[in-house]
């Protein structure tokens, strides 16, 4: 997991020199990675209106963070069978989200800085309530047919008990169009064959003798048929279930086993084409009997599925394309909360640099806190009175426990929501501090 900072201070001699000493003290306690974050200069306008958009960057902030995680959520859920490369496919203008942050470069074509601050916010809020917008119309759809699938599989797998029958029967096997005999089919214990083949015809009158047939099995027992006289049914259903025979309630109708085959065919053939044929041979219909239409689909050797254009569907490569959209935009709020929050703390005209840091490792974060607040402790007018400095040779952990000196007070802005884990994409938490530089953080 990487983390970032990102921190601003004033531009004047004194806090430029003291940005080269904090680089100094980071490089050489190897502490940080310390890189210039550059922000363009906006039209500011008034000082109330930055307080305005203020409020609402933190709003779009938590907007675009959650925006993001469930694309990356999407990505996760598309690929299925292949979430070792998700994080392959989160990517930021074609480049790992790491080395996006790190060579952040302000998009003037997309994002124009001669446009008023506001109308810079307001595209950004568009675009992300665009992307917002058909990600939940493509995900609804995406959900709708995985349902309608694992319907479908629930229905097409499982004992002779639940599944669907229609692609185990044919027409051959009932009698049809006859006023008084019907076929019935019959789930018998594998256990119990010789009693059902010794009993049938007398489990109730006008059985028609030697009618019965096993049509098909699984590891529990067989289906059979038997052939008799409607007017019989309820009586030969209540003598069978009394014989532990079950009875299933299917009726014989080819225009209905027909429309079901073509769902099944339908539904397999969208999924492929609309999200990828890794997403499609993960979702195949296990167990369904030797011709049925799904056998046929799943059954493919893997030569002929790329033949018919196995690879991503519409859907990842939508995401792929989105997700990095998101994602841009998302470091570009960031950019102009710094320009925003550093305004309002450092007042006009505007003057400030804001710096990038990567702490090395999780347990120098501490330190590197009470660094910031040593270097930056002039800021502060409480620690101001201090005269307490960090060199090149200082212990920043005396310093930052000096009686005179306030640590680095951070107030969370928005509570940070936990990481979505493998998905490795990066997260945000923004942060004010209260005596010291302007400093925020980000999490991948």
């Amino acid at each position: 997991m990487s983390e970032f900072w990102l921190i601003s201070a004033p531009g004047d001699k004194e806090n430029v020199q003291a940005l080269e000493r904090m680089n100094t003290v980071t490089a050489k306690s190897n502490l940080s990675r310390n890189t210039k974050f550059t922000i363009p200069d906006f039209k500011v306008g008034t000082l109330d209106s930055l307080v305005g958009l203020s409020d609402e960057l933190g709003k779009l902030d938590a907007f675009a963070e959650s925006l993001i995680k469930r694309m990356a959520q999407s990505v996760v859920d598309v690929m299925e069978d292949s979430e070792g490369k998700v994080q392959e496919n989160l990517l930021a203008n074609g480049v790992d989200l790491t080395s996006f942050v790190t060579h952040f470069e302000w998009d003037m074509a997309k994002y124009p800085t001669k446009q008023p601050l506001v109308s810079v916010v307001d595209t950004v809020a568009k675009q992300l309530a665009q992307i917002d917008t058909d990600l939940k119309s493509r995900t609804a759809a995406y959900n709708a047919l995985k349902t309608a699938l694992e319907n479908l599989e629930r229905r097409s797998t499982g004992n002779l008990f639940t599944r669907t029958l229609s692609d185990i029967v044919s027409k051959e096997d009932f009698v049809l169009d006859s006023e008084y005999l019907v076929t019935l089919l019959v789930i018998v214990p594998k256990t119990s064959y010789s009693q059902w083949q010794k009993t049938y015809e007398s489990l109730s009158d006008m059985v028609v003798p030697r009618s019965t047939k096993l049509i098909a099995e699984d590891t529990e027992g067989g289906l059979f048929t038997v052939t008799l006289f409607r007017k019989v049914i309820d009586d030969f259903k209540t003598k069978a279930k009394e014989n532990k025979f079950m009875v299933r309630e299917f009726y014989y109708d080819e225009k209905e086993i027909k429309r079901e085959r073509e769902e099944m065919t339908r539904l397999l053939s969208d999924r492929k084409q609309q999200y990828g044929s890794s997403i499609y041979r993960d979702h195949k219909v296990k167990g369904a009997p030797l011709g049925s239409p799904a056998r046929l689909a799943a059954g493919q050797p893997d030569r002929e599925r790329e033949s018919e254009g196995e690879g991503e569907g519409p859907l990842l490569r939508w995401l792929k394309v989105n997700f990095s959209e998101a994602f841009i935009a998302w470091i570009h709020i960031k950019a102009l909360r710094v320009f925003v929050e550093s305004v309002l703390r450092y007042g006009l005209p505007v003057n400030f640099q804001a710096v990038l840091l990567q702490p090395q490792r999780k347990s120098a974060t501490k330190r590197l806190r009470e660094v910031l607040n040593s270097v930056f402790r002039h800021l502060d007018e409480v620690a101001a009175a201090s005269t307490l400095d960090v060199g090149l040779c200082g212990n920043p952990r005396a310093a930052a426990q000096h009686p005179g000196l306030l640590p680095l007070r951070v107030l969370p802005h928005r509570p940070g929501p936990p990481g979505l884990g493998p998905s490795g994409f990066l997260q945000g938490r923004w942060h004010y501090g209260h005596g010291s530089c302007w400093l925020q953080t980000l999490r991948s």
